[in-house]
């Protein structure tokens, strides 16, 4: 399995050396911050080439793959995750992180009450920070609602 560690580190470098390409057509604006659409992305594609880099040249010598639940739960959880991007432009932040925080929670500890206050609260937390500290413009609840 060495042999396909190497092979998957590989394309983890190709797929963050083009993430990095890509980021070089990004348009910045003159009030850009200091780490802003260029650098951000630039920074995520580095960490990615690292990684892959470490799987070139330490692959695992004996992975253990998951069962087939186990792969189940991990599909799903992708599958929420594509659907969360989905769902963020019409139904705002608020609703689709509440969701799906609580869809992952549970899948953590299969247990329905925690599960929903977790997303409450992640989803009521992040749209403070993300807000308020750092300046984002979010839309919180879908335009239906907020006129």
């Amino acid at each position: 399995m060495i042999t396909g560690d190497r092979i998957f580190g590989l394309v983890v470098i190709l797929v963050a050396l083009a993430y990095v390409a890509s980021a070089t057509q990004i348009q910045v604006s003159f009030l850009a911050d200091p780490v802003g659409s260029k650098t951000f992305p630039y920074i995520i594609g580095t960490i990615g080439a690292i990684c892959g880099l470490y799987m070139v040249i330490r692959p695992d010598p004996d992975p253990e793959w998951p069962d087939l639940p186990t792969l189940g739960r991990l599909g799903f959880a992708l599958l929420a995750l594509v659907a969360y991007a989905y769902m963020l432009k019409p139904l705002g932040f608020l609703i689709p992180t509440a969701i799906v925080a609580a869809i992952l929670s549970y899948q953590i500890s299969p247990r329905p009450l925690p599960a929903i206050l977790s997303g409450l609260g992640l989803s009521a937390g992040l749209y403070v920070v993300f807000k308020f500290l750092l300046g984002l413009s979010l839309t919180g609840l879908p335009k239906v609602i907020m006129g």
